[in-house]
């Protein structure tokens, strides 16, 4: 299963790395000749942006049913998580904030670790409707790194299970994902949970050991 999901990762991200490829000759030779055309423009941002959200999909993809732990610099990932989910903001106007003082090694598997951190920016996205912040912050004590995302937007029920597989409100959700997060995350010796949500804010805490 593992060898087959690698496959059709591989093949997938071929074919977008073809279309990224096309879209950057189209755009540059577009800025050379000096043609401007607004819905040109358009298209092109749109397609770049699909590739992205696909290339999210195959992360997910990746981190299926295998994980590999290796050392990683936390605040690169986070970095890297943002960069991803910057494109599910669309036409909102939301600011992604990032608080870390210094870097610190983790010992987790970067797919999964990336994964779960895409899908509760992307999850906070969804929770405002127009305008808003989110904001991580990263710290550490003697043998934990400590990831704070929070959000403004809308609170989450007090009774909703929402590690619970199955459990969504959306329309077009499965409810699979904070449950995988989760999940995965155990399989680093670390632990995801939500801290709080109300009116203020929403804020989830994923604690994970140092590498030492």
């Amino acid at each position: 299963m593992d060898n087959d999901l690698r496959c059709i990762s591989h093949e997938i991200r071929n074919q977008i790395s073809v279309c990224e490829l096309y879209t950057q000759i189209i755009k540059k030779t577009l800025e050379k000749e000096n043609y401007k055309n607004k819905s040109i423009d358009n298209a092109i941002n749109c397609i770049s942006k699909s590739l992205k959200l696909i290339g999210n999909n195959l992360i997910d993809l990746k981190s299926i049913d295998n994980t590999v732990l290796k050392r990683c610099e936390i605040k690169e990932i986070i970095k890297e998580g943002i960069n991803l989910s910057i494109v599910y903001i669309q036409d909102k106007d939301i600011k992604i904030n990032l608080n870390c003082k210094n870097g610190c090694d983790v010992y987790v598997d970067e797919n999964k670790f990336l994964g779960c951190v895409i899908n509760i920016i992307k999850n906070a996205i969804e929770a405002i409707d127009k305008k808003g912040e989110i904001n991580i912050d990263i710290s550490e004590d003697n043998n934990t790194v400590n990831i704070t995302i929070s959000n403004d937007g809308k609170p989450i029920d007090k009774n909703a299970d929402i590690f619970e597989k199955g459990y969504t409100t959306k329309k077009t959700g499965n409810g699979f994902g904070l449950a995988i997060c989760r999940e995965n995350i155990g399989l680093m010796n670390g632990n995801l949970k939500l801290i709080k949500s109300d009116s203020n804010s929403t804020e989830f805490l994923i604690t994970i050991p140092k590498y030492n």
